[in-house]
């Protein structure tokens, strides 16, 4: 397959050939070159690496469903008492609003997706099949990877473990944890729990934090600890992490050479906070660092949409971007900085001017959008979007093309 007149990470048009599921090489675009049945016409369009939403709760999901009356109670306990409360009364069963979803993210361009699945004494494994169905039904489309979500924490309800390893004999890629001070007020159980069944599986770790301040530094450095002692360098993330940056910038710095030592990688929801260690140092040092929606007008908060280019938006105005390469950073962040967490064999970005992805020997994951400009795709999130999955094309127009329904 060629992509014909397509403009990679914003440049001069180019014809972009795809073998399997690789790009074998770029060249300058030849307009007098008779196209071919297989061609796809770049039309002008810049080309990117696809999307990669490595935070996602695909579990609790409203898209596509009426908006409703926001019920959350303050606090991570009374949020998640709101969700048990109210998601099996949806005007559609989960499997249906999970499926959904996903073909949602997929026809805006996110073709790798990191979801975490709840799994807790209330809906057992009911959550974490209905993300299996909807990763089944799309394998062809995206690669989906499942995280087991203790919501509720580890400790605090009789046969939470159980239901967890379960869940993991069932296949799940990760185990995840939560706020290992502030929920289950045990933190050395938590996580003596959370390794041990890591290391039992040979699966990834995706720890929760919303700790505050010294709290969460010291949930930190319990991890970087156990990752150190078990030997699991590259196989650890902490996902939200917005409160690491307030100690003081010794404690910053001290962190971030840690990550960086550890291969220990963030991801983010680009929340609202100035707390968080900055994005420009993490990547300065080599730490992974990859971009989510968090939840998707879920029963925790109206926000997602399911398009990352929007929360790329979000995370170049929460760190106060405004020079272009910042901005590409952040869409090289989306994009590429999510793929190095899902596949550790992805080299992490170099730097801020890094724009990985395109080169040939590539794995063929992309997506052609409209506007002048990377800077301007991302202010302007555009809606003229052709996806391309292991060098097929699985979307375009935002619908995806082995399915009928169009969001």
């Amino acid at each position: 397959m060629l992509i014909s007149n397509a403009r990679p990470w914003g440049g001069a048009p180019s014809d972009i050939l795809i073998e399997g599921a690789k790009i074998t090489s770029i060249a300058a675009h030849d307009p007098q070159r008779i196209p071919e049945p297989t061609d796809v016409d770049g039309r002008g369009r810049i080309l990117i690496p696809s999307f990669s939403d490595v935070h996602v709760h695909l579990d609790s999901t409203r898209i596509g469903l009426p908006f409703r009356e926001h019920t959350g109670r303050p606090g991570v306990w009374g949020m998640m008492s709101n969700d048990r409360e109210n998601w099996r009364d949806a005007e559609i069963p989960l499997p249906e609003r999970v499926a959904g979803t996903l073909e949602r993210m997929i026809a805006r361009g996110t073709t790798r997706v990191r979801s975490f699945a709840q799994v807790d004494v209330d809906s057992k494994l009911e959550k974490y099949e209905a993300v299996v169905a909807a990763k089944e039904k799309f394998s062809n489309e995206a690669e989906v990877q499942i995280i087991i979500f203790p919501q509720a924490g580890i400790l605090r309800e009789p046969c939470t473990e159980k239901y967890l390893e379960d869940a993991l004999k069932a296949g799940a890629d990760a185990m995840g944890g939560i706020d290992p001070c502030a929920l289950d007020r045990d933190p050395v159980r938590h996580l003596d729990t959370v390794f041990g069944l890591a290391e039992k599986y040979q699966v990834d770790i995706d720890v929760h934090l919303h700790e505050p301040g010294a709290l969460a530094v010291f949930s930190t450095e319990l991890i970087a600890e156990r990752t150190r002692a078990l030997g699991m360098q590259g196989r650890v993330n902490l996902s939200h992490a917005y409160e690491l940056g307030s100690i003081n910038e010794a404690t910053s710095r001290r962190l971030i050479e840690t990550f960086a030592e550890l291969d220990i990688s963030l991801t983010s929801v680009a929340p609202s906070t100035s707390s968080h260690l900055p994005l420009v140092d993490l990547v300065a040092a080599g730490v992974r660092f990859g971009l989510g929606e968090d939840g998707q007008r879920d029963y925790w908060s109206p926000y997602g949409n399911c398009d990352l280019l929007d929360r790329t938006w979000q995370l170049a105005f929460v760190n106060g971007f405004r020079k272009d390469e910042l901005i590409e950073h952040a869409l090289a962040v989306a994009t590429m900085g999510g793929a190095s967490i899902m596949d550790r064999e992805v080299p992490r970005l170099a730097s801020v001017a890094d724009r990985p992805g395109l080169a040939a020997g590539d794995r063929a994951e992309l997506v052609l959008v409209d506007g002048e400009t990377i800077s301007s795709t991302v202010m302007d999130r555009g809606t003229d979007r052709t996806v391309i999955h292991d060098g097929r094309v699985v979307a375009d127009g935002l619908k995806v093309l082995s399915v009928e329904t169009a969001y």
